[in-house]
């Protein structure tokens, strides 16, 4: 079964869907370890994770793919993709939605940011025409065939256009063949009813970011108002920098992390990723145990 066909799958659950976001491979395996069914990547994650930097456009299609592509060879779950705006017009799309298929990938998401983009809950976001978008939208649908990949389609209109503008392209993109809409940052309670009024028969994101512009609200409370999907894009990226600067801190201070209390042991970190059945499978193919096999006549 595709990775593609598992997130169908957990689409067509009753219940909603939540997923965390990833930027490494070692985080997708942490998610997967604890449970999640489904991951995705988080550009914010991985602009800042790989060059340091706000996720200002600053990553490339290659740069992303190469990302992506890496994290779902990590994992046995299906992994959700942000691929950002595509990265150009609807040929630059149909090529990186190409690439998404070759890579295993389940789900990406295209907005309608033009280019460079920015985060969701930035500041001075700006959006391509309604049209141009809904074109993007239908050469995914064309370029990944039958592949099964979910295509999730993002507007970032609330903030430069309205709400009204923002629902009227999830009218058009969901026309165009998307699988899922996500209206990005509403910021009331009444604006996520609004949008889940308005699309009553459509699977839905919410996005959860920790101080965003989106009220925080709890997956049951989201289930009931409509929504099928939420994202914690950012969480793991903020909690990981918080034990990041705390161990630096201490060990700055101290010369030593002795009393540093948050550290996973050395031996569950080679368990994690693998370390005793590579060793295992090191000695199987070492020299010593190598034997001729006789030639066949």
């Amino acid at each position: 079964m595709s990775a593609g066909q598992k997130l169908r799958q957990l689409l067509a659950r009753p219940e909603i869907i939540v997923i965390p976001g990833v930027y490494d491979c070692l985080g997708a395996k942490l998610a997967q370890k604890s449970g999640f069914e489904v991951v995705a990547t988080s550009g914010f994650g991985i602009a800042a994770s790989t060059l340091g930097l706000p996720d200002y456009g600053f990553l490339t299609a290659t740069e992303m793919l190469y990302s992506v592509g890496r994290i779902a060879q990590s994992i046995d779950v299906p992994l959700i993709a942000d691929l950002d705006t595509g990265y150009g017009n609807a040929l630059n799309v149909m090529r990186t939605i190409k690439d998404a298929v070759q890579l295993g990938l389940a789900g990406v998401l295209l907005e309608d940011q033009e280019w460079p983009k920015k985060c969701g809950h930035f500041e001075g976001k700006r959006v391509v025409s309604l049209a141009e978008h809904a074109g993007k939208i239908r050469a995914a649908v064309e370029a990944r065939g039958d592949s099964d990949l979910v295509i999730i389609a993002r507007t970032d209109a609330r903030a430069p256009l309205g709400l009204e503008e923002a629902i009227a392209r999830g009218r058009a993109y969901i026309a165009a063949g998307a699988d899922i809409l996500f209206v990005e940052a509403p910021q009331s309670v009444e604006e996520l009813k609004a949008i889940a009024t308005a699309f009553p028969n459509v699977p839905l994101v919410a996005n959860i970011v920790e101080g965003g512009k989106t009220p925080q609200m709890s997956p049951a409370e989201l289930q009931q108002l409509g929504f099928k999907i939420v994202f914690f894009p950012l969480t793991a990226l903020l909690a990981v920098t918080k034990i990041m600067t705390a161990c630096f801190e201490q060990l700055k201070a101290e010369g030593n992390t002795a009393n540093f209390s948050e550290l996973v042991s050395f031996q569950d970190f080679q368990a994690l990723v693998g370390v005793p059945q590579y060793l295992q499978i090191e000695k199987e193919f070492a020299a010593e145990n190598y034997q001729p096999i006789s030639d066949k006549i």
